[in-house]
C-alpha cells in the first residue's frame, strides 16, 4: 500500500474545514488524477498525502508509516524525503542555477556534507543533465532560474522530482504554465516514470480531457469531499457535469486543454466536445 486515508478530515486553525470524511488509498505503482473545480480541495488533499498538512480527524498511512500530529519531526522528515512533489509554482530560488535546483531533489537523501558541498559545486552534473533532457531543458543546465520562463521553471521542478526517484510522486497542476502539446507530453512522462519504477503518482489536473486520456483512475473532488473514485472508462458525462456545476446548479463548461488554448487565442476555433472515455 502506497498510502491510505481513512475518514480523514482537515480543519485549519482558523476553523475552515478543507477536507471532510476522505477515504482514499492507492497501491504501489498506481497513477491517479484528481479533478474538480477550483477551491474543491485538490491541493489540500495532495498536501495532506504529502504530510505538509497532518489530518485533524481520521488516520493516515503513507509509504508504510503512520503520519499524524503525534509523529516525531525526525519521522516526518525521513518520510518526506521519500515523497516527490511537483508544485504549480515551483519553490525555486530565482538566483539559483538550474543544475543546483535539480540536484536539490536528493538533499533529503544525501548526508549533510554532500548536501552542503553540492551548494558550492554540483555533485552530480550528469544526473541533473539527464533529468533535464527528459523535459527538453538540457541546454539550461547552468542557466540561472531567473532567466527562465514560468513554463521552464515548472519543468525544472518536474526534472527535480525525476532526479529524486521518489516512491510517491504528488503533482499539483504540474502543467498549468505549459502549452497543450507540451502538457500532454509532460503528463505522459510522469505517468511513464511512475510505471517504470512502480512509484505511485497522484496528480491534480485542471484539464479533464488530459486526465481521462492519461490516467486509468479518476478521483473527483468537490467541496472538500470525494465525489467519485472510478476507472476512467466509467466516468460519465453526467458525473463530470455535476462535479463542475455552479453552486446554484447551473451547468459549467468543462475545463479542457482546448479551453485553455482558446482563452489565450480568441481567434481559435470553437471548442470540440470532450471525449469522456478516452483512457485506454
Amino acid at each position: 500500500m502506497s498510502f491510505m486515508l481513512d475518514d480523514v478530515g482537515l480543519t485549519h486553525s482558523n476553523g475552515f474545514t478543507a477536507l471532510s470524511h476522505i477515504s482514499l488509498s492507492a497501491t504501489q505503482g498506481e497513477s491517479i488524477a484528481l479533478i474538480g473545480p477550483s477551491g474543491a480541495g485538490k491541493t489540500s488533499l495532495l498536501s495532506t498525502i504529502g504530510t505538509a498538512y497532518l489530518p485533524t480527524a481520521g488516520r493516515m498511512q503513507v509509504l508504510g508509516q503512520t503520519a499524524s500530529a503525534q509523529s516525531s519531526v525526525r519521522e516526518l522528515k525521513a518520510l518526506r524525503s521519500r515523497i516527490g512533489t511537483v508544485y504549480q509554482a515551483a519553490p525555486i530560488p530565482l538566483r539559483q542555477r538550474v543544475v543546483t535546483a535539480v540536484l536539490a531533489g536528493k538533499l533529503g537523501q544525501w548526508p549533510l556534507w554532500k548536501a552542503l558541498a553540492s551548494l558550492a559545486y554540483p555533485q552530480d552534473i550528469a544526473g541533473a543533465r539527464e533529468a533535464l533532457a527528459r523535459v527538453q531543458l538540457e541546454d539550461k543546465l547552468f542557466a540561472r532560474c531567473d532567466q527562465l520562463s514560468g513554463g521552464q521553471l515548472q519543468r525544472v521542478g518536474i526534472a527535480r522530482v525525476l532526479y529524486q526517484q521518489a516512491g510517491l510522486i504528488l503533482a499539483d497542476e504540474p502543467v498549468s504554465a505549459l502549452d497543450p502539446a507540451l502538457s500532454q507530453a509532460t503528463v505522459q512522462l510522469l505517468v511513464q516514470e511512475a510505471a517504470a519504477r512502480k512509484a505511485t503518482l497522484v496528480a491534480s489536473l485542471h484539464a479533464v480531457d488530459l486526465a481521462l486520456a492519461n490516467f486509468s483512475r479518476i478521483v473527483g473532488v468537490r467541496n472538500g469531499r470525494l465525489a467519485f473514485d472510478l476507472p476512467a472508462a466509467q466516468v460519465s458525462e453526467a458525473q463530470l457535469q455535476a462535479l463542475y456545476a455552479h453552486a446554484d446548479g447551473r451547468a459549467a463548461e468543462l475545463p479542457t486543454l482546448h479551453n485553455r488554448l482558446t482563452q489565450r487565442d480568441p481567434a481559435s476555433t470553437a471548442p470540440a466536445p470532450i471525449q469522456v472515455n478516452a483512457c485506454r
